[in-house]
């Protein structure tokens, strides 16, 4: 998939780039229902892309989700941030699943892409590095992020700003749902493996992690934020580094280890709507649930 990562680095480097740019081009990939939704805050606005890939009918439906700040954070950096590792991810993922379509390799189930795009996206501080912010508060994104349809998520996100994991690559998170860290799914790990040809990496979380911004908690960034918003299990898809990197930082994107995580999305849509991938073991959260309880209170915003 390195084409399609390349594709999507230069298109989103463009200063101008917007939903219709992205639009434009993935109409020269295949056929597929896109929304674009402007978003509009007190620091600017950006476009919102809900993607569509249709499968044949009867299998389950996976979201992929750029999580992201911004693709850019223009005047104060020129180029595409660090921070746009998701929205690549993503809108790679979007044009071979796309392209594949047209070729007759068709899905059993649908994969839903969704992320946005903002060139031009306020800085937030935060240690040990800053942080992308956005035009319009993440509640507002995750609302057109996260679509209703999605029975599992995966969550890409730029999570190089950490002394937690240090290796060039990307990494997968616990399975989290409705206010429980989950145990790491096996079937994403064997996948993984034969993705990298190499042992998985996995990004250790915390419950903080996977509570609503803005309760004053640290959050190691925003990868699991979509689990704040749905009962669907998420699995956060983390873009690394060898050191702590600035989520403003240019010329930081990494297109090899961004097109091993945009081919594991797709291994792992493939598997997903075919049923032959399980984010979760379904009995043992419910035992879980008969044990403990709920711990959806953990989803509420403060």
């Amino acid at each position: 998939m390195l084409r399609q990562v390349l594709e999507a680095l230069e298109l989103l480097e463009d200063p101008r780039v917007d939903g219709a740019m992205v639009q434009g081009w993935l109409a020269g990939k295949g056929t597929a229902a896109l929304q674009v939704t402007r978003l509009e805050g007190e620091g600017g606005h950006t476009d919102a892309l809900t993607i569509w890939v249709k499968g044949v009918g009867g299998g389950a439906t996976l979201g992929i989700i750029g999580q992201l700040g911004g693709v850019g954070a223009r005047p104060q950096r020129l180029g595409l941030v660090s921070d746009a590792d998701g929205a690549i991810v993503a809108l790679a993922c979007a044009a071979k699943l796309l392209e594949m379509r047209r070729k007759g390799d068709r899905l059993p189930g649908d994969v839903v892409i969704t992320t946005h795009i903002c060139p031009q996206a306020p800085l937030l501080p935060h240690a040990p590095v800053p942080f992308m912010g956005s035009p319009v508060g993440l509640p507002t994104l995750l609302r057109e992020l996260v679509a209703p349809e999605m029975e599992a998520i995966l969550s890409v996100d730029t999570t190089k700003g950490n002394w937690v994991l240090n290796r060039i690559g990307f990494a997968i998170t616990p399975t989290v749902k409705e206010g429980y860290i989950l145990r790491v799914s096996e079937d994403l790990l064997a996948i993984m493996r034969h993705v990298t040809n190499g042992p998985p990496q996995v990004l250790p979380i915390t419950t903080q992690d996977i509570t609503p911004y803005g309760n004053g908690l640290y959050h190691i960034n925003s990868i699991m934020q979509p689990a704040t918003v749905t009962a669907a299990p998420v699995v956060g898809v983390a873009t690394t580094s060898a050191v702590p990197v600035p989520g403003p930082a240019t010329g930081a994107n990494q297109p090899f280890a961004l097109e091993r995580a945009a081919r594991f999305c797709l291994e792992v849509a493939v598997a997903f709507t075919r049923g032959e991938c399980r984010f979760y073991d379904p009995e043992e959260f419910a035992r879980l649930l008969a044990l403990y309880g709920s711990m959806r209170h953990l989803q509420a915003p403060d």
